[in-house]
């Protein structure tokens, strides 16, 4: 259940109650796509930096170790032993990004596994079978997520597949909810909204979906290859449409400046890979701006990587411990950067809420995205 506490604008400070636990929104999602974050960090390491909720992939997890594994295991909160709320995604961003390996058709894809190439079928029942079994918190629709570039004609046909596709995943997770065998009886479904760059087709789309009465929404399909104009343009569009009184989640969004452009338009939910992406390769987030800590300038450095930053690496290591072992390629350079990046968005998703409750989103939106131009 979603309870909206304030907005400020059109910006939204709520609260999502979960059968694991309250999310306080907006939040920042930390990607763990097969079932651990990259960069050597524990689940232990998600409660110190303020992590709200794990993400994990369905696709990936059902290829490695297989959800059957996981079932018996007792559910992904038990197999990696974390408490809070984890969201899975539906294994559509996968039949985006393995084009060549897929064929799809109205009964679902027909994938060749990036693994060990053997043959997978996945279908909306399938993905909520597969999800059920991961007894994830939260579990998203399968849909087909169109290219950015493709012909409007195409991305109709495609949004038209996927609306009738969520019908599927929402008859097929409430049979599953009703089983006595499955671990999270209190799964929730999250619907995908898709079209594209095509603001028509976005907002048919939106009203279409919203009419089901999910327990939240999702954007889909941005951050692929569009501009960032583009992408504001089609939330503009879009999120009006969807229900005020139910999460909204944009997809694989983005860097700091985009989520506080998104938070700005009425999104709650965020995930992206880059700050422990970038922080394998020694990219470190700041308010003032992004560091390369490969950069000889860090070489006699002293400081943090941001002064008043309460993050494990910061608070013990400096800048030039850190470029020493990014260097040497000591596992440890990468974990301290990544540790620093996920603490960053999880912290800036804090002053988020609490300038939202405050009352001067704008004003704080406004000053942080001038730090974030300058370089450190």
């Amino acid at each position: 259940m979603y309870k909206l506490i304030k907005r400020d604008g059109n910006a939204k400070r709520g609260e999502f109650h979960t059968v694991h636990g309250v999310i306080q929104t907006p939040v920042f999602m930390n990607v763990g796509t097969a079932a651990a974050i990259k960069g050597a960090v524990s689940t232990e390491d998600l409660q110190q930096i303020g992590t709200q909720v794990e993400l994990s992939n369905t696709y990936h997890l059902h290829v490695r170790p297989g959800d059957q594994v996981v079932k018996k295991m007792g559910g992904l909160h038990k197999f990696m032993v974390w408490d809070k709320p984890i969201l899975t995604d539906s294994g559509g961003f996968q039949v985006f990004s393995l084009a060549g390996l897929r064929k799809i058709k109205e009964e679902g894809v027909y994938f060749n596994s990036h693994v060990d190439g053997r043959k997978i079928f996945m279908g909306p029942e399938q993905s909520m079978q597969i999800q059920s079994n991961l007894a994830s918190t939260i579990a998203m629709a399968f849909d087909e997520c169109p290219s950015s570039v493709a012909e409007k004609e195409y991305v109709q046909r495609s949004v038209e597949r996927t609306t009738r596709w969520l019908h599927r995943c929402k008859d097929e997770m409430a049979r599953l909810n009703s089983l006595p065998d499955t671990i999270n009886q209190h799964q929730m479904l999250f619907g995908i909204n898709q079209g594209a760059i095509y603001e028509d087709i976005r907002i048919e789309h939106a009203q279409q979906i919203r009419e089901l009465d999910l327990d939240g929404y999702a954007v889909g399909g941005l951050a692929v290859g569009e501009s960032h104009e583009e992408m504001y343009r089609i939330l503009d569009a879009v999120v009006p449409e969807l229900p005020v009184d139910k999460p909204t989640y944009l997809m694989g969004v983005g860097t700091p400046a985009n989520i506080l452009e998104a938070v700005d338009r009425g999104v709650d939910f965020f995930d992206c890979v880059y700050p422990s992406r970038n922080g394998r390769h020694g990219h470190v987030y700041t308010n003032h701006g992004k560091l390369n800590l490969f950069n000889a300038k860090y070489e006699l450095d002293p400081k943090p990587i941001e002064e008043g930053c309460q993050c494990p690496a910061c608070r013990h290591y400096s800048r030039a411990y850190i470029r020493h072992l990014l260097k040497a390629k000591e596992m440890l350079g990468m974990r301290l950067c990544v540790l620093h990046n996920l603490y960053f968005y999880n912290h800036l998703m804090e002053e988020i809420r609490d300038a939202i409750e405050a009352g001067n989103y704008k004003a704080f939106k406004k000053e942080k995205l001038s730090g974030f131009e300058n370089n450190a």
